[in-house]
């Protein structure tokens, strides 16, 4: 049924990671088919040892296809859809633009599969910040219920792009050579700094970035009663989000409780032994599909409250990877109907 997929901004950091995570997980297809801005069009891949020509992203490049993953700019992804929906085919989309739409189902296959379902032809991916959040926060929903989450984000710059990046690499070689830097990325520097701001000014001083988190969690745990505070921060590390998170449940539940449950949850890695300052940090995490949680306890100032660290790829998880397992899941949903 999805015999035949493309992906748009195959040329991008995204999209060159769905073009390995295809290859790794031995995704099934008979014709692929990259595309791409009409700067990058004609630009060469070589995928599964074949090499192929980039295609420009144009109404008709979508003619053939069953399925696309799309890794675009919310304009692009906005003006791409309805393209492929009209010929028939079913998008995952990576961009911020359907996530809110009420039609289209925003899915992170560990917490809401069963919204596969409802698709109309468009699936979207949240946020790289709040996938990693529900995946946490999912064996302890399902155990306890949680009412409320406070989350701080460490967020490294590979979420700004490329350009983050090598802003952050660029920035700091001049920094420490005592040399001024022109930035183009960030609205202050980021080497050895932190930046208080991911996004424009949202709601009642909170940014976009924020807000994502709250609207997004709320969409795909299907309950508008949690409660999220969330503050994000751009951090000089090049890869790999990380976020404090507290979670308070209407049934109690002991540290040893919530490790349990986390230790049991796919998709899902405990490293947590503080004596022996083990625990999740950014360049162990880097180049896997896992969320991995660490510095489990309970909260000190709340009952029924949980607090732990949780650190993810959010170029793969928080991106490529949840993407694909969208995809995975689809072609499974349709072959057991």
């Amino acid at each position: 049924m999805y015999e035949n997929i493309g992906i748009v901004g195959a040329t991008g950091a995204v999209g060159s990671i769905i073009r390995q995570l295809l290859e790794e997980r031995n995704f099934p297809y008979k014709t692929i088919t990259f595309l791409a801005s009409k700067r990058s069009a004609g630009t060469k891949l070589t995928f599964r040892g074949e090499e192929h020509t980039v295609v420009e992203m144009t109404p008709d490049a979508f003619n053939g296809l069953d399925l696309v993953i799309g890794s675009t700019p919310d304009e692009t992804a906005q003006e791409f859809a309805p393209w492929a929906i009209e010929r028939g085919c079913v998008v995952i989309d990576e961009s911020g633009y359907w996530r809110m739409d009420k039609t289209v189902p925003l899915i992170v296959p560990e917490v809401n599969p069963e919204a596969i379902k409802d698709h109309k032809g468009l699936i979207a991916s949240p946020n790289c910040s709040t996938t990693q959040m529900v995946v946490a926060m999912q064996p302890l929903h399902a155990a306890a219920k949680i009412r409320r989450v406070v989350v701080s984000t460490y967020q490294a710059t590979s979420g700004a792009g490329v350009a983050g990046q090598a802003e952050l690499i660029d920035s700091s070689r001049a920094s420490l050579d005592g040399q001024e830097y022109d930035r183009k990325t960030f609205a202050h520097p980021i080497a050895f700094n932190l930046i208080p701001q991911i996004g424009g000014p949202k709601h009642e001083g909170y940014t976009s970035e924020e807000m994502k988190m709250v609207y997004e969690t709320r969409k795909i745990f299907g309950d508008e009663s949690i409660l999220v505070c969330p503050t994000c921060v751009r951090v000089p590390v090049t890869n790999c989000h990380s976020e404090s998170i507290l979670v308070e449940t209407e049934k109690p539940l002991s540290a040893a409780e919530a490790t349990q449950l986390f230790r049991d949850f796919p998709g899902i890695t405990v490293i947590d032994d503080l004596a022996n300052s083990q625990y999740p940090m950014p360049l162990g995490c880097t180049g896997n599909d896992d969320v991995y949680v660490g510095r489990i306890r309970k909260d000190l100032s709340c009952e029924n409250g949980i607090a732990f660290w949780c650190v993810s790829d959010n170029l793969r998880k928080g991106a490529a990877t949840n993407a694909v397992q969208i995809a995975e899941l689809l072609i499974h949903s349709a072959a057991t109907v």
